[in-house]
């Protein structure tokens, strides 16, 4: 089932809409807020950064819960560069973006295919470190929202420095990270987590 990310400020009117496009909703509490149509649709909604909701059944104060932590980071990997961002509660407080080069792939075959292979290999392992080196700079022990390319990001984490960082969700599925994606990625990662189940 598909996740939408949404906005606290926008939460209000997303659960208007539903409501309209569906006869009407009633909204439970259950670790999240959950909302039930007459035609048998349903929402399930999560904070951010993994918190638990134990408020009242109202979509505001739902949204209102919706605050992020005293200090928490942004990690965007891909072959060819990297955004690293922490955070005092909706404060930026540091960032970095870099690129580095990596060969794309050839056609080659034979003896200059694997010359090839490795070179990229050592140019994709030189640009995971220098997001590692940033990393530790920059980001604080405690969550961390990411995103951009799975393995990228895994071989950033594996380095012994980040041990401190806990990888909350939900998975940012950023491009290339510049710094317009960087931004994108803090809004997303402090949105609120919707799974929708349309019954028609």
């Amino acid at each position: 089932m598909p996740e939408l990310l949404v906005p606290p400020a926008r939460w209000e009117r997303w659960v208007e809409n539903f409501a309209t496009r569906h006869g009407g909703v009633s909204v439970t509490v259950d670790a999240g807020l959950r909302g039930v149509a007459p035609d048998g649709s349903t929402f399930t909604a999560r904070l951010p950064f993994g918190a638990e909701y134990a408020g009242e059944a109202d979509p505001a104060a739902f949204a209102a819960a919706a605050w992020p932590p005293g200090s928490w980071g942004v990690l965007l990997v891909r072959k060819g560069g990297f955004a690293v961002a922490r955070l005092a509660g909706a404060e930026l407080a540091e960032h970095k973006v870099g690129q580095r080069h990596v060969q794309g792939r050839t056609k080659a075959g034979g003896q200059s295919q694997q010359r090839f292979a490795r070179r990229r290999a050592n140019q994709s392992r030189a640009a995971y470190e220098a997001a590692a080196e940033h990393a530790a700079r920059i980001l604080r022990p405690g969550p961390v929202v990411t995103g951009g390319d799975h393995a990228a990001v895994d071989a950033v984490l594996g380095d012994p420095r980040l041990a401190g960082l806990a990888v909350v969700g939900p998975w940012l599925a950023a491009p290339d990270p510049r710094r317009r994606e960087l931004d994108a990625a803090i809004e997303d990662a402090r949105s609120l987590v919707v799974e929708v189940h349309n019954a028609s």
